[in-house]
């Protein structure tokens, strides 16, 4: 899917993103809490889209966000709803956890 108004990264920037200890960013994880179990990229933080709305005020408009999701669908749409909220550092992995997986990178259990 093609969301012309928001930023994107792949797999591979991703990971570099995290190699580098001075970047500083979040990575939040829209699944469903049955999706996120299965496992995510390090770091992620689980914030189901369908909870988001009630939960933009534990989002720093300010702050470099990375979304992710399956595949790159969902979390294109919350960086799409961010953008026109005026979040300016919102990201999407392109491609989500499956592209994350094409590149070889591993996954974590998510509390």
């Amino acid at each position: 899917m093609f969301f012309s108004n928001i930023k994107e990264i792949d797999a591979q920037e991703l990971s570099q993103w995290m190699d580098d200890e001075g970047k500083s960013f979040r990575i939040i994880d829209v699944r469903e809490p049955m999706e996120i179990a299965q496992g995510s990229i390090p770091g992620a933080e689980a914030m189901p889209m369908s909870t988001l709305g009630g939960r933009l005020n534990e989002l720093n408009p300010q702050e470099q966000l990375v979304f992710i999701c399956r595949s790159g669908a969902r979390s294109g749409q919350v960086c799409a709803y961010l953008a026109q909220n005026g979040f300016e550092n919102a990201v999407n992995l392109r491609g989500g956890v499956m592209g994350w997986a094409q590149h070889g990178f591993g996954f974590v259990q998510v509390a």
